[in-house]
This record gives C-alpha cells, structure tokens and sequence, in this order.
C-alpha cells in the first residue's frame, strides 16, 4: 500500500499544491518554515483522524479560510498482502472545519465523518517529539495511545469523542455547582444533572478503558522484544497500562466502585470545577529492569524505547490488519546517533512506502539513499513546490485583475 498523490488545499502553510509519492523511499527536501512537515503530518490526518504536533483542528487549517481539504490517492488500500488488486486506486478527502464536525469522503462518494475512514490507510510515525513518550507528560503517551486506538479498535475515535463530550458536561456542571454554592443559590437542579452525566461518565469511561487496556496488552509482548533487539538481549523492558479508572483492573464490574470513588472526591472536584478521575488522566508506564526508566535512563536509552514502541505499534497493525503502514520519518535523523539511525533505516527500509523529511540532502545517511527493494529514491524538492504554487497564485492573480479590468472598461 502507498499514496501516490497528494493534494492540500489551505492546509497549513499550503494554499494549494499537488505532490507525487512512489512506493519505496521518498526524500521531502526543504528548509525549515518551508512546510515539508506539513505534507507529511496531512497524510497521519487521513491516516489517524489527529496530529502529533496539534490536539485542534484550528492549527491545520489556512489563516483566514474556513476550512482545509486532504486529498490522497492511495494503491492498495485495504488489500491484505498476498491477496487482492494491489493496483486499485482509491481516493480518500478529508475536509476539516474551522467549526462544525470534520467530514470525509471516498472515491467522491457521500459525505462520511472523518472517524469512518480511519485506519484505512494505516500509518506509524517517528518524529523528534518521540522521546517525549517515554520523558514527557501523560498527555503525550494518551495522545499516542489514541492514534494507535484509531488504527486499532474498531469505534475507539467514537467512544473517545463520546466521552471527552460527556467529560467537558460533567466539568460545566461542577463549575455551576461550585457557583452555586459560593452565592447562595439553590443546587438541587445541578446536582440532579450531575448524577446523570456522572453515570454516564462512567460508563462512557470504562468502555475507552477497556479499549486502551486491550491496546496496551497488544504492544506490551513486541514491544520488549524489539527493544531487546535493539539494546541487547539482557535489557528487560516492561511497558504497562495506569488507567486512572483502575477498579476496571479490579472488579469484574467496576461501575459501583468507580461511583464510590467520585463521591470520595466529591468536594475536590466541586472546588475546582474538573473532572479527578478517568480516562483524561490515564498513563502508560514504562520500566527498565522494574524501575521507572524517567527517573534514570539515559537519552540514548530513552530513544530506544520510543522507537521499540513505534515499531511495535507498527508490527501489531500488520498483524491486525495484514497491510504495512506507510512509515513516516519526519525530521528525525538529526536526533538519532550512527547506530540508532541504522537501526530504523533498516526497519523503514523494509516498508512498502516511507517519507522521510529532511532540511537538506546532506542529512540523510549514504545508505538510506539505496532505496532497498526498490528503485533509487524519489527526491521531492520542497522549495521548487513553493515556487511552483507561488507562480501559479500570481498568474490567477494577474488573469482575474485583467478580467475585472477588462469588465470596468466595457462598463465605461
């Protein structure tokens, strides 16, 4: 499976522009501020329905247009190697709004929401934020967590937009409720509604916990082996799911033990008007012989763990289902040393597709420049794109100014 065109229109830095990919390797050349990155995270948005680098929908769209468009024809979708038309081409748009849900369509079909064709162009990322999955907040793990999810659990971006929906409820309620009683005023009615949107909390809580917990179990068994792989046979990595709802560990029906726990929490959450508990605040732990590899590993180790972790991720969407993602290397060589950058220029080297994005030519390795199975490496100059879409805008730009005044001089 591969894309092999790409067309943005006001995405990010892009007010239009149309790129071809080949199978194998394809180097994105260009300065940063040029938006090469900006090609490749569109293809993790079709992919994955969410973004490494924004947790909105706002920052992908062009200053001033109310909406950005994605279009990607990809060879092979949805075709399990070994089996199917690899050549079939499908065309999957995305179109994200600046208000309103974000919608999708295949081959001009109807209109979709953009959950409904996650997964259907699976894809791993490795980027220079990776390390932050083992050194950084839980919010960065979650947000990993729930691209692997989108590609993984079949209704995980539905039940994850239900309950991040019922969770900001819940939070408005406590708010009022806090104001409430801080002026004197009646609560009864607040606090009717917030009983139900607390069991709906819940509920809606436990159904991602499972969800994520199934995840997590998943990767755990690939992912200490590919580390051992990688940082040597002796090295035993544990990585373990920390959901904030652990009684979902605990009982076998965990719903009267979680309500047992807000009303512990109770005032807590009135005073400050959040939600304590749930799956807003689950975490990933990840141990080097049984210690928290945050409070010792070095930065070679901690890179380590987060390349094991993306190519684990990698090797259970295969195996789930039975396509390779197209993998990409956004900016990453410089912060890898000689071994590292072998070692994943091995893995991708393997891969149907890969799109790496470097600031220049020269940052590449020599031998990532033998595409491996494939032909020599498809080399996409960035600032020619730039240049290309520059010259185009300027021509509309002159023909529409010659329309007008050609109009003004038939009115005179």
């Amino acid at each position: 499976m591969y894309v092999s065109r790409l067309a943005l229109d006001h995405y990010r830095s892009w007010s239009q522009v149309v790129v071809d990919f080949v199978p194998g390797v394809n180097l994105i050349v260009g300065k940063n501020g040029l938006g090469k990155t900006n090609l490749v995270e569109a293809v993790e948005i079709l992919s994955t329905g969410s973004s490494h680098r924004a947790s909105s929908t706002l920052p992908l769209i062009e200053r001033g247009q109310p909406t950005a468009t994605i279009r990607a024809n990809v060879v092979g979708a949805n075709v399990p190697d070994g089996s199917g038309d690899h050549a079939q081409v499908t065309t999957y748009e995305a179109s994200l709004h600046a208000r309103g849900a974000n919608r999708a369509r295949i081959n001009s079909g109807s209109s979709l929401y953009l959950r409904d064709i996650i997964g259907q162009i699976p894809s791993v990322s490795f980027t220079p934020e990776d390390q932050r999955l083992v050194s950084g907040d839980p919010a960065t793990r979650r947000g990993m967590l729930n691209q692997a999810g989108a590609l993984l659990e079949p209704g995980y971006l539905a039940a994850l937009q239900q309950f991040t929906r019922i969770g900001k409820q819940r939070a408005t309620l406590l708010k009022q409720l806090n104001a409430n009683q801080s002026a004197g005023q009646p609560v009864d009615a607040v606090l009717s509604g917030l009983e139900i949107w607390t069991g709906q909390f819940i509920e809606a809580g436990i159904t991602l916990t499972h969800m994520r917990r199934r995840i997590i179990d998943a990767l755990a068994e690939p992912f200490a082996a590919i580390y051992r792989g990688l940082a040597g046979e002796t090295e035993e990595v544990t990585l373990q799911y920390v959901p904030s709802f652990d009684e979902v560990l605990l009982y076998d029906e965990p719903h009267q033990a979680i309500s047992e726990h807000f009303q512990r929490i109770y005032p807590g959450e009135v005073a400050r008007g959040v939600n304590l508990i749930g799956p807003q605040r689950d975490d990933l732990s990840l141990e080097l012989f049984d210690v928290p590899v945050r409070e010792f590993a070095s930065n070679g180790e901690m890179w380590t763990m987060a390349l094991a972790l993306k190519m684990a991720l990698f090797q259970v969407i295969r195996e789930r289902l039975g396509i390779r993602p197209i993998v990409i290397l956004d900016d990453v060589f410089a912060q890898l040393d000689d071994s590292r950058r072998t070692q994943i220029l091995e893995f991708a080297k393997e891969q149907d597709q890969v799109l790496i994005t470097v600031a220049s030519r020269g940052d590449v390795p020599a031998e990532a420049m033998n595409g491996g199975e494939s032909e020599t490496v498809h080399v996409i100059d960035v600032a020619a794109l730039k240049a290309a879409g520059d010259a185009y805008r300027e021509s509309i730009a002159q023909s529409l100014a010659a329309l007008q005044a050609a109009r003004e001089q038939e009115q005179q």
